[in-house]
């Protein structure tokens, strides 16, 4: 079974969200961007469900500094949107949570991946949401994601 849990920093602490949305309003010049949030999303796979609570608090987030939550979905939001890495690539994230998560077990290396979450805010067209998009995957290295929960996270590779 697949467990999903998504991570935010707490109001007052999301700097990175507030130097991208700055970013994009300077650099990209789309002023119609109201507000920006900014999510880690982790998929784990081959772990218990006890486990998984446990880890939330100690692997994925620090309670005194984020927001974690299993669902996110903003009604408001005017485009969400999520980025992997593409395989092959590292993943420094995913690699560090499940070796923490290994630890903390002492059994088997669970599977973990991991995405951004982009949820955009304002009257913003859908060229200015594509600009956005792609000034924030290099696509070198990382792709969008599904934003669905997979079934599992085994790759088949023909």
């Amino acid at each position: 079974m697949v467990y999903r849990i998504f991570v935010e920093k707490k109001e007052g602490l999301r700097h990175e969200a507030d130097h991208l949305k700055e970013d994009i309003i300077s650099f990209l010049q789309i002023g119609n961007l109201e507000d920006l949030r900014l999510l880690n999303r982790y998929d784990v796979e081959n772990i218990t469900e006890e486990l998984f609570s446990t880890s939330v608090s100690t692997v994925f987030s620090e309670p005194q500094l984020d927001e974690t939550c299993e669902n996110f979905s903003d009604d408001t939001a005017t485009a969400i949107f999520a980025t992997e890495y593409l395989p092959g690539q590292f993943d420094q994230r995913a690699d560090s949570a499940a070796q923490c998560i290994q630890i903390i077990s002492k059994g088997e290396r669970p599977t973990v991946r991991t995405a951004k979450v982009y949820a955009l805010y304002g009257n913003l067209s859908s060229d200015e949401i594509e600009k956005i998009k792609k000034y924030v995957i290099n696509p070198v290295e990382a792709r969008e994601a599904s934003l669905n929960k997979p079934e599992t996270l085994a790759t088949d590779y023909d």
